[in-house]
């Protein structure tokens, strides 16, 4: 599929009538899984990103290059809608312009630009926001620098961490107003906020882990996009480290051979089968 292909059925997904659930990945490989087992929407996110390419907490200390160079790669191995967290746009509004730039030339299907205060203020609080001002502001020219109409801008905040449902609902509805497909809401609790949001704007909902709620319910308040969490990451994780054990303390191979994936699987998620076409096309006489 197309860039284009790729967002324009993440917009259908927006404006259909179903929810669905984002499949983590960080890699290629993980895209090719995710894209294996009929996923539609892959979701790379700043924390996942920062702690598989950094190997450290999600602290906003990744870089818009890093980060792109990451979304590229993903997007080029699969047929996956990626929708990806850009923060907080990696700066002001100016910056924000520069990252819609960077993440659409990478083949995302859409991204999301948080509210929130990053890196953390000197002397600030642990989750501080920015000026609805501010944040419009971002917004506004975040939309202005998208050259593609079918590629996705949600507008994602937490204020109901810090300013609760009516101050949540305030914001949603003044970042509405800036030309945004979706509300991205995190730290969402019970559906009496969620109704509170879906009161304040007719826009497609995408909905932080919430796991209080339950999908029909918030698929009936306009919710299209419900995260998770992240566990196939923490998954991988638990693997290697007990793969990364076994190994050390002299354990075979073959002793763990029935948790791991099989040369045919391995085979069909690296697309050797495409490489030997491509290799008796192109590489013999």
């Amino acid at each position: 599929m197309t860039p284009s292909e790729k967002r324009q059925r993440f917009r259908a997904i927006l404006n259909g009538p179903r929810c669905v659930t984002p499949l983590t990945v960080f890699d290629a490989l993980s895209a090719r899984i995710a894209d294996s087992v009929g996923g539609e929407v892959g979701i790379l996110s700043g924390s996942v990103c920062a702690a598989t390419m950094l190997g450290a907490p999600d602290l906003a200390l990744q870089t818009l290059t890093e980060f792109a160079d990451q979304v590229r790669r993903v997007t080029r191995a699969s047929d996956l809608s990626i929708f990806v967290d850009a923060d907080h746009g990696y700066g002001n509004a100016l910056n924000a312009m520069r990252t819609i730039e960077e993440l659409e030339h990478a083949g995302l299907a859409g991204l999301a630009i948080e509210d929130v205060v990053l890196p953390a203020r000197f002397g600030g609080p642990e989750l501080e926001l920015v000026s609805i001002e501010e944040m419009t502001g971002k917004l506004r020219a975040a939309v202005s620098a998208r050259r593609d109409p079918s590629l996705v801008i949600a507008a994602r905040t937490a204020a109901l961490s810090v300013e609760g449902a009516e101050g949540a609902a305030a914001r949603a509805r003044a970042y509405a107003k800036t030309g945004v497909d979706a509300i991205f809401v995190t730290a969402m609790s019970s559906l009496a906020e969620l109704d509170a949001i879906r009161k304040a704007v007719e826009l497609p909902i995408i909905l932080g882990t919430a796991p209080n709620l339950q999908r029909q319910d918030v698929e009936a308040r306009g919710v299209r996009v419900a995260l998770q969490g992240h566990s196939p990451v923490a998954a991988v994780a638990r693997a290697l480290r007990d793969t990364y054990s076994h190994l050390q303390a002299g354990g075979r191979p073959s002793e763990i051979k029935p948790r791991l994936a099989t040369a045919e699987e391995m085979s069909r998620f690296l697309g050797e089968d495409r490489y030997g076409k491509w290799r008796g096309e192109f590489l013999s006489e």
